[in-house]
């Protein structure tokens, strides 16, 4: 299996300076800076990357585990909510909760739920972010 990467650099002191972040692949450069990560500012940030990963990971993981258990999605999408918030001299991802919608022919709501729960802590960046509370809201779309 592969071994991804991607890069950042700062130039600065914390709250005057800034960033970049480029993907390995080359899909995605941007910057990012306190004002992106701690305030409202216009640009990228850590946390968005970090959410963009997990929704992405959750979203093929439970479409693999309902091709697995029989049952072929049409489509599944996730969106990730990553909260950071200061915790005694530092920050601290706190929470990330999973909103996900599925079309899916042929499954009732418990087998559905039971799947997507079973994804939410086995898709590898759920696994990688286990010390944070990843809560799920997940939802069959017929």
């Amino acid at each position: 299996m592969p071994t991804r990467k991607a890069d950042a650099s700062w130039d600065g002191d914390l709250k005057g300076g800034k960033g970049t972040i480029k993907l390995g692949s080359g899909a995605w450069s941007g910057g990012y800076s306190f004002g992106t990560r701690f305030e409202n500012a216009p640009g990228s940030n850590p946390e968005e990357l970090l959410g963009a990963a997990h929704a992405a990971c959750f979203s093929m993981a439970l479409a693999a585990g309902l091709g697995k258990a029989g049952f072929q999605p049409q489509n599944v999408s996730t969106t990730a909510d990553v909260s950071i918030d200061k915790v005694g001299e530092g920050f601290k991802i706190t929470k990330i909760v999973l909103h996900s919608t599925a079309r899916v022919p042929n499954i009732d709501e418990g087998k559905f739920r039971e799947i997507a729960n079973a994804t939410k802590s086995g898709c590898p960046v759920s696994q990688a972010l286990s010390a944070t509370p990843i809560e799920l809201d997940a939802k069959l779309v017929k």
